[in-house]
C-alpha cells in the first residue's frame, strides 16, 4: 500500500465505514453533545443492555438524524437503564448526489416495509406513500398513525444498519391524483410495464421522483391522470417486478448511472 492510498482524502471516509461496521449504531431522538453523558431512552437502553448485551465500557455510535455520528462509550448499564458518555462528533456518510423520492403505492403485509427498508439502505432521500385504485389498503386516522410510526421505525432500523446519519423524510400518504397534481418538480417518472419508453433512455438528474404502482398496476384512469400531469412512464426491462422490488431496483440503477455506486 502506498503512502498516498493510506493517507489520501478518502481515508477518513474509509475509517468511518469501518467504525460503522464494527460498532453498534443506535438512533436516539434527542440532542447529542460531545463531552456530555446521555441517559439513553428506555427502548434504546433495553436494546443495548438486554438485546445486544453490552456492558460498561462498550463502545457504540449514536446518531439523531443531524448528519453526524457520535462516538460514545457506555458508562452505566443496568436493568433500570443505560448511560453513554459522548466522546466525539464524527462526519456522517455523504448523502447520495441523487435526491430520489420513492413514491410507493401502499401494499399489504410486509411489502411496504421491505420497499422502505431497501430504499433507505440505497440512499433514498424521501418517501411518499400513495393510495391507488388497486392497492387494496385503506387507513383510517388511528391506523394511519400506527402505520406511520411503524414505517418510521423501519427506516430508523435501516439507517442503523447501513450507516446513514440522516433519516429520509417520510411523508403522510396521499391519493395518487393529489400527488400527480403536485408532482411537477423533481423529474417524476412512473414504472409501467405497458410503457413504450425504455428506462435505458432515461437521464438521471439531481432530483427525481420514482412512482411505483400497486401489485395490480395502474388502471386506465390513473394512467390518464399521470400522463396529463406530465409524469413520464417508463418500462424497466422485460420482467415484471414485485411492487416491493421495483423501487429499490430502479434507485440502484439510477445511482449506478450517476456514478453513486463507484
Amino acid at each position: 500500500m502506498t503512502k498516498d492510498s493510506r493517507y489520501g482524502p478518502d481515508r477518513g471516509r474509509i475509517e468511518q465505514r469501518e467504525i460503522s461496521l464494527r460498532i453498534p449504531r443506535v438512533h436516539v431522538d434527542c440532542g447529542i453533545e460531545p463531552g456530555h453523558t446521555l441517559a439513553l431512552p428506555r427502548a434504546q437502553a433495553h436494546y443495548v443492555g438486554r438485546v445486544l448485551r453490552l456492558g460498561t465500557g462498550s463502545p457504540l455510535v449514536l446518531f439523531n438524524g443531524d448528519g453526524c455520528d457520535y462516538a460514545a462509550e457506555l458508562v452505566h448499564v443496568s436493568k433500570s437503564g443505560a448511560e453513554a458518555r459522548i466522546e466525539a462528533r464524527l462526519p456522517g456518510i455523504p448523502p447520495s448526489p441523487l435526491s430520489i423520492t420513492l413514491v410507493q403505492a401502499l401494499s399489504r403485509g410486509e411489502r411496504m416495509d421491505q420497499a422502505l427498508q431497501k430504499a433507505t439502505e440505497l440512499g433514498a432521500a424521501a418517501f411518499q406513500p400513495v393510495i391507488t385504485a388497486r392497492c387494496g389498503v385503506r387507513l383510517d386516522d388511528r391506523r394511519l398513525d400506527k402505520r406511520m410510526a411503524h414505517w418510521r421505525g423501519v427506516i430508523i432500523s435501516a439507517c442503523e444498519q447501513c450507516g446513514r446519519s440522516e433519516l429520509p423524510e417520510l411523508r403522510a400518504p396521499m391519493s395518487l391524483v393529489d400527488w400527480a397534481a403536485s408532482s411537477c418538480q423533481g423529474s417524476p417518472i412512473a414504472l409501467d410495464p405497458a410503457s413504450r419508453h425504455s428506462f435505458r433512455n432515461l437521464e438521471a438528474s439531481g432530483s427525481m421522483q420514482v412512482l411505483i404502482g400497486p401489485e395490480g398496476g395502474f388502471d386506465d384512469r390513473e394512467r390518464s391522470v399521470l400522463e396529463g400531469a406530465g409524469v413520464e412512464s417508463v418500462r424497466f426491462g422485460t420482467r415484471i417486478l414485485r411492487t416491493e422490488t421495483a423501487g429499490p431496483a430502479v434507485i440502484a440503477a439510477l445511482q449506478a448511472a450517476a456514478g453513486d455506486l463507484n
